[in-house]
């Protein structure tokens, strides 16, 4: 059985190609992004939480809205959504490279929580579920920020790092999903697709 994946992230790719999930890509054919229906901006007094369920359950229930436009075949969609919440803010992609710095160096020397929402949609139903890890970052000084960042890595990430990338290297410990932090925690992405009858 196939899932649709509502996202262009390649790790997210990468990941269901790891566990042997069968997937099509789902994106939009009209540039400049896939889910441009997709509030992606915080509410006001939003929780981290509330956030990152909310984008990820938009993005599933935008795409199999794509899926029946376009006349393709039923499958479920699977997207995802990552956020840092650092001290109940939510921390973005950068969106510069000074803004990048910025970032890196409040989370220097300090932990951090990396929230990912899974969504699945089919039918009539859209089921979530929460993966909620720790991050801590041993003390960063400016030149290995500033390298980091010149390597451009940290431009397309939440947090401004991505942690099977460089920045591994400044993450002392973490508590939870490892694959969570990468952006689609398969643990708990298998139990939901478990849910839709996608896995044995």
């Amino acid at each position: 059985m196939r899932i649709y994946l509502a996202s262009r992230s390649p790790r997210r790719r990468d990941l269901l190609h790891q566990i042997g999930i069968p997937f099509d890509t789902l994106l939009q054919r009209i540039p400049p992004r896939e889910d441009s229906e997709v509030l992606e901006e915080a509410l006001p007094d939003e929780a981290p939480e509330d956030y990152v369920v909310r984008v990820a359950r938009a993005k599933a229930d935008a795409g199999l809205r794509r899926v029946h436009w376009r006349g393709m075949l039923p499958q479920p969609v699977l997207s995802a959504d990552t956020t840092l919440d650092l001290d109940g803010q939510i921390i973005g992609k950068p969106a510069h490279p000074a803004d990048a710095i910025e970032i890196l160096k409040r989370l220097s020397g300090r932990s951090h929580r990396v929230l990912t929402a899974v969504a699945v949609a089919e039918g009539e139903r859209l089921e979530h579920i929460l993966s909620i890890s720790t991050v801590h970052f041993g003390a960063l000084c400016d030149e290995d920020i500033r390298r980091y960042v010149a390597t451009g890595e940290p431009l397309d990430k939440a947090g401004a790092y991505g942690i099977q990338g460089r920045a591994g290297r400044f993450v002392a410990e973490i508590h939870g999903s490892y694959t969570g932090i990468m952006g689609l925690p398969l643990y708990q992405t298998c139990e939901l697709l478990r849910r839709f009858g996608q896995i044995d």
